[in-house]
């Protein structure tokens, strides 16, 4: 017969071993001594064609590493739940990590609206709390369901400004380069932004009215090459907008909140250093904290982004082949992928060492 204290040990190990399994869904990382102390961002990747479960957790360590925030990274899993799938629009775990953050930053692309995602999602923006979309961040969630009064596809325009409207540049053939909007010189926002560039192409946006704040245009370039020129035409006249400051309404429709949207973000536009300034310092705006002259947001490991791309079809096993795990994101880790179907030769990512 097993005795009251084996019991309890046992019932401890059992609880402990439970919680381990839980946690290893997200990672978390503790900030260091800096000016965001005490703050807590949590990131959302989530989305089948732009890595943002290759960008998120780079981002989280760069604001927790170097400006002190506690960040946390939260994936989309398998059904199963046993390796890391972004094919899965239902497999977002830890929503609830959101109760005790301050901003989110959010990447995902066409997820569903769950029970999780309502109650947590909900009571984040239902406290005014600011957001930062990056790319399909403007088509985040699809389908039915409703979060009080923001319907799933209707998320990117009511709480970042714009949904999905269509690609104004050529995909996979032209770039898109930031311009300083006119009059947004010194924001900011954009302290020490000046040469953002990225090999995703420029979004249509059409929706922003006066009260959004744009800060960014984008150019539409000739090539995929970092020094290409802004091609004549059109397209680039007036250029649409790369990135914009936003108030939303809350689901409830009882307080407002701030957001900032940028159509960049692939995991190969943050390459581009002044792309992670942007983030970095929107995310101490947002969060009334003092923006730095120039924000240190050097790589705190080695950053081997994917080109874009859909693994789907046949292709959408890599997911179960490669297993990846939170903690393959953590720190002193760098994982590397194989390049979707479809890539273009492009020459100017970091050599893996």
């Amino acid at each position: 017969m097993m005795g009251m204290k084996q019991k309890l040990g046992l019932a401890l190990l059992c609880l402990t071993s439970m919680t381990g399994l839980a946690q290893e869904k997200w990672l978390s990382f503790k900030g260091k001594e800096g000016p965001g102390k005490g703050k807590h961002i949590v990131l959302v990747s989530g989305d089948e064609e732009y890595r943002s479960e290759e960008s998120a957790p780079m981002l989280a360590k760069i604001l927790s590493e170097r400006h002190g925030f506690d960040t946390t990274v939260l994936f989309s899993w398998s059904a199963d739940g046993t390796y890391i799938d972004p094919n899965n629009i239902q497999g977002v775990t830890g929503w609830e990590k959101l109760d005790s953050a301050d901003l989110m930053i959010i990447g995902t692309r066409m997820r569903a609206y769950t029970p999780e995602t309502i109650k947590h999602l909900g009571g984040f923006l239902n406290a005014g709390k600011p957001v930062i979309g990056f790319r399909t961040a403007t088509h985040a969630f699809k389908g039915g369901g409703k979060m009080g009064n923001i319907g799933a596809g209707e998320w990117g325009l009511k709480v970042l400004g714009e949904r999905w409207v269509n690609h104004h540049g050529g995909h996979k053939t032209q770039g898109a380069r930031g311009v300083i909007a006119e009059g947004c010189e010194e924001h900011p926002v954009l302290n020490s932004v000046k040469d953002v560039f990225g090999p995703s192409d420029v979004y249509g946006v059409r929706h922003l009215t006066d009260k959004d704040t744009v800060l960014l245009r984008g150019a539409v370039t000739q090539s995929l090459n970092p020094a290409s020129k802004p091609i004549d035409g059109p397209k680039n006249s007036p250029m649409m907008p790369l990135a914009w400051l936003h108030t939303y309404e809350s689901p409830d429709a009882k307080t407002t909140g701030r957001s900032l949207c940028t159509t960049m973000g692939a995991s190969v536009d943050f390459l581009s250093e002044d792309l992670r300034r942007l983030i970095v310092n929107a995310s101490f705006h947002l969060l009334d904290l003092k923006v730095p002259k120039k924000a240190n947001v050097d790589f705190v490991d080695a950053f081997y982004p994917s080109f874009y791309g859909f693994w789907n079809g046949k292709s959408a096993g890599i997911w179960k082949e490669r297993g990846l795990k939170a903690d393959d994101f953590g720190l002193a880790k760098t994982p590397t992928a194989p390049e979707p179907k479809g890539t273009p030769k492009w020459p100017y990512m970091p050599v893996k060492k």
